[in-house]
């Protein structure tokens, strides 16, 4: 994400103002911990769902979950387990999350419940990174995850060019197992594990939670829906990642054919549209308000899950602080657990009181 100097500016400022380089209390979490796939794709009672879930779909398995000292990071503790899907590169296929350990008021180590944190595009992930430590602050376990070939996972290999769809399926994989891989983590309150993403993190994310809605709580940051449509129309971000497709000679009805294959309009009807909330900026010309609106629609958000701020995909910056106070406040006080029925278009899934 490349904003504008004024809006980079207020973030780096902010943030380091606010975030210690590292809590001074040391974690003793490391080591390795047996974790289970839950995935759990219920029926849908629309075929092109279907058709897109079973894409999307692994065969679940048990996996090895290893957390060890976070070396040059700002985080607590580095969490690893292996991707669902195997893209042929073993560093990119090592996931990681970076843990920001819940403390109390000493800077103890607490048990606390957990954020699943997606970042977006800007390889330095300084948004990504801006939520978990400040909801780390808010007496949560945040964990954010490195998408596929950023940060931990960028070896010598370089991606193909046009593959960006590939390494989004894998994410989106990556992210729902990310939920299984926290759960079993020592002083994570399993009960209630959200979700967080922006930008290319929020298209991520909300594909992911509609796998099978097992994430208690979905908060998605300037996010859309209909991607072929952002791709060809966007500006800003989404312009440049227009010429890199073009460049690659992803166009026309390949482009339309690879978008769909991830797209969050035809599974976000699964996700429960009381947890969840989606954020656009009213000015945003790189996922235009009409395509967020889209989403919002498809997922039955009411008028209050869907918040439009009156800023651009930029300046947004502005809000963060009001909307991770907002975020980390629904988390600590949410009484829903994660339930299991069968749910199609139209459908919602039950929510308890």
């Amino acid at each position: 994400m490349r904003a504008p100097i004024a809006a980079a500016t207020i973030l780096v400022a902010w943030w380091t103002l606010l975030t210690p380089s590292r809590a001074e209390a040391p974690f003793y979490g490391q080591g390795e911990f047996p974790a289970q796939d839950s995935l759990n794709i219920q029926a849908d009672a629309s075929a092109d769902a279907r058709e897109c879930l079973a894409g999307l779909a692994w065969e679940p398995a048990a996996f090895t979950v290893q957390c060890t000292p976070a070396e040059g990071l700002k985080c607590d503790a580095l969490v690893r387990f292996p991707s669902p899907v195997d893209s042929g590169d073993a560093v990119n296929d090592r996931v990681a999350l970076e843990w920001y350990v819940a403390r109390d008021a000493q800077q103890r180590p607490i048990r606390a419940r957990a954020v699943v944190v997606v970042h977006e595009s800007g390889s330095k992930m300084p948004v990504g990174r801006l939520f978990a430590s400040e909801l780390r602050r808010q007496g949560l376990h945040a964990l954010m995850i490195n998408l596929p070939h950023y940060g931990q996972r960028r070896g010598d290999r370089q991606p193909a060019r046009g593959a960006m769809f590939t390494l989004m399926r894998q994410a989106i994989a990556d992210v729902r197992r990310a939920r299984d891989a926290v759960a079993v983590l020592p002083l994570v309150d399993a009960t209630h594990i959200a979700l967080q993403g922006t930008s290319l993190g929020g298209f991520v994310a909300a594909t992911a939670a509609s796998l099978d809605a097992t994430y208690d709580g979905v908060y998605l940051m300037l996010a859309g829906g209909d991607l072929y449509d952002i791709i060809q129309h966007g500006e800003q971000d989404t312009a440049n990642t227009r010429r890199e497709l073009e460049q690659a000679g992803v166009t026309g009805e390949q482009l339309q054919a690879l978008a769909r294959r991830i797209e969050p309009l035809r599974v976000c009807h699964r996700l429960d549209p009381q947890r969840t909330w989606l954020y656009s900026g009213v000015y945003d010309r790189v996922v235009p308000l009409q395509n967020a609106v889209l989403l919002a629609k498809a997922a039955r958000l009411t008028e209050s899950h869907h918040v439009q701020m009156l800023a651009d995909h930029y300046t947004g910056i502005v809000y963060l602080p009001s909307i991770i106070t907002e975020i980390a406040a629904r988390v600590r006080s949410a009484g829903l657990t994660p339930q299991t029925g069968t749910y199609g278009k139209g459908t919602a899934k039950p929510s308890a009181p």
